[in-house]
């Protein structure tokens, strides 16, 4: 009859054989998040609700923007249009030109490529918005003419005999430069045929997973068989540190890295951090200590809400403790404050406990929620810094492939089998995910 082994690391089950523990390799991959989640709520939450393994240490993945979503233009400027009744050809033609390129991003200036024909449009004149009726025939080269590049000068030139007006436009009634308009549908006569085809780009991106190692010094046989005082046991007392310090990488790295990787066979990479990636390529909007109330975050949050950057409802803010104070104090030049001013019914924050064992200060806006979490790490150089995440657009990404983990583990007794002591070590390798950029902002305050 074979042994049966005991799934205890510590003593051995009575008659039975426990298992060797010389040279375990302990997997802690869903645990280490749960040390003192106060002090690392970023890398609790991805833990917790956004966790995805990858099988290659530079994983790619694609970004999705719908461009139905985003049909919208803006014109150059029309002058000396004639008078259109209703069904009647336009006098003039109208050139427009798309806020976002052929991946859905922000960029000014760039080829609509959503326009075709058979589609309806509408368009601010300077006396009112009017509607116009693409003609059905217009194709890429006849009646819609795309040219430029994007983000210089990409455009579409829509030729006046193939619109007809649908509100009868008046002499002069012109469209300034800059005027706004959008597609608000298509409309086809009976038994016509199919209309041009367009598509969304999806926008391929890059993560890096990095190897975060942490070590004990090696402890002789001696130490370990010596009691302490204060904590009896001195090698325990150093390897709680050791994890704690070791997660501790972890959540500064997913804070703060700059993501790239070096060449060469034995390559060097590092995590994108959510800080600098969102800087660089989210929202950045800037508030004052003095005179911030929820008027100045309603006004920000109008732009960062806004449906068609792919946004949810709901943002987990990573703030330092000088943003959480200045949320919750009620001195002058506070949030609440400034919140309250002369009426009780503009107040709208309160605080709740979190999920994870953090306490979080929810401000809620008409246009979406901010889940305010302090977060320690953001001091010094970011301690006026609070960065809003959209936990749907990120995610812990550790090295899973082959049957092999490289979620957080421990390598024990690494030291040479000589040697009278014991060295272990704990390994991670894992990056973080940052898709969708302007779906996360940073938020600054002076």
């Amino acid at each position: 009859m074979a042994n049966v082994t005991s799934i205890s690391t510590g003593a051995a089950l009575s008659g039975v054989v426990s298992m060797d523990n010389n040279r375990r390799v302990f997997n802690f991959g869903d645990r280490v998040a749960e040390l003192a989640p106060q002090q690392s709520p970023f890398f609790v939450y991805l833990s917790k609700v956004a966790k995805k393994a990858t099988d290659d240490p530079v994983f790619k993945f694609l970004e999705q923007r719908h461009s139905w979503q985003r049909r919208n233009f803006v014109c150059e400027a029309v002058s000396n249009m004639t008078a259109a009744a209703t069904g009647v050809a336009l006098t003039e033609n109208i050139v427009i030109a798309a806020p976002y390129n052929s991946e859905g991003k922000i960029q000014a200036d760039c080829k609509p490529e959503f326009i075709v024909g058979g589609q309806v449009i509408a368009i601010k004149f300077d006396q009112g918005v009017k509607r116009i009726k693409i003609a059905e025939a217009a194709t890429s080269g006849s009646g819609l003419t795309f040219a430029g590049t994007n983000g210089t000068d990409g455009q579409v030139t829509i030729a006046a005999a193939s619109m007809t007006a649908i509100d009868a436009i008046a002499t002069n009634d012109d469209i300034s430069a800059g005027a706004q308009g959008q597609v608000i549908g298509s409309a086809w006569a009976e038994g016509t045929t199919a209309p041009e085809g367009w598509e969304d780009i999806m926008s391929d991106s890059e993560g890096y997973c990095q190897i975060f190692k942490t070590a004990c010094n090696l402890f002789s046989g001696t130490a370990m068989a010596t009691r302490y005082r204060g904590i009896a046991d001195e090698y325990k007392r150093v390897w709680a540190d050791k994890l704690m310090e070791h997660k501790m990488d972890m959540e500064q790295a997913f804070l703060f890295g700059l993501g790239n990787a070096t060449a060469g066979a034995t390559s060097t990479r590092y995590t994108h951090g959510i800080v600098p990636y969102a800087e660089a390529n989210g929202k950045v909007y800037n508030f004052s200590y003095a005179s911030s109330g929820y008027d100045a975050f309603l006004d920000a949050m109008e732009d960062f809400f806004a449906p068609e950057s792919g946004n949810s409802g709901n943002k987990l803010v990573l703030a330092s403790r000088k943003v959480i104070t200045y949320l919750n104090k009620l001195g002058a030049g506070s949030f609440l404050n400034n919140t309250v001013g002369a009426s009780q019914y503009n107040l709208d924050i309160n605080s709740i406990p979190g999920a994870f064992g953090h306490q979080v200060t929810v401000v809620n806006t008409i246009f979406g929620n901010l889940h305010f979490v302090a977060e320690p790490l953001l001091r010094g150089p970011w301690e006026d810094y609070a960065v809003a995440v959209d936990m749907g657009n990120v995610a812990y990404r550790p090295l899973v492939g082959n049957g092999v983990s490289r979620d957080t583990f421990i390598e024990t007794n690494i030291q040479a089998n000589d040697e009278d002591g014991r060295r272990d070590q704990i390994i991670t390798e894992a990056g973080l995910e940052i898709a969708l950029p302007e779906t996360h902002a940073v938020m600054k305050f002076s």
